[in-house]
């Protein structure tokens, strides 16, 4: 298990798996006083936490399902990206997609944390790319005959 070094600035309890085979880490808001959100409004909200990731690793930030479903939350750039030399405060886009206003509570949980790997990648250009069967078709022509 890889180990990441953290900080809590805030006054929630820190990210934990709920299950033994949870991909993600419920986030929560760390507020002074709840927050509205209107309808097609996007805010940053605080998590009070800092990390220290490893070299080759990220912490993804995405939406929670059931805020989506119920709501219409969810986190605008998703995934947000936290990379292994950033050492600030972890924010999280939230927007509104819904048709009314959305409260965020102090604790409530806005967003998992998965951590993964990456590996950066050195371009090469080049005049042409090699041959494959689906060529140039892109968007909705997988499977398509």
């Amino acid at each position: 298990m890889t180990k990441i070094q953290i900080i809590n600035r805030g006054r929630q309890q820190l990210p934990a798996y709920a299950t033994s085979q949870s991909a993600g880490m419920d986030l929560r808001a760390n507020l002074e006083t709840p927050v509205v959100l209107r309808p097609m409004e996007r805010r940053l909200i605080p998590t009070g936490l800092h990390i220290a990731l490893p070299e080759g690793f990220e912490a993804q930030i995405r939406p929670r399902s059931g805020l989506a479903l119920k709501h219409g939350i969810t986190v605008l750039n998703t995934p947000g990206t936290v990379d292994a030399d950033y050492r600030g405060e972890i924010m999280v886009l939230l927007i509104n997609f819904s048709t009314e206003d959305f409260t965020i509570n102090a604790g409530e949980r806005i967003a998992q944390m998965v951590i993964a790997r990456y590996e950066q990648a050195e371009l090469i250009e080049v005049e042409a790319l090699d041959e494959t069967g689906r060529g140039t078709g892109g968007y909705g022509h997988t499977g398509v005959e």
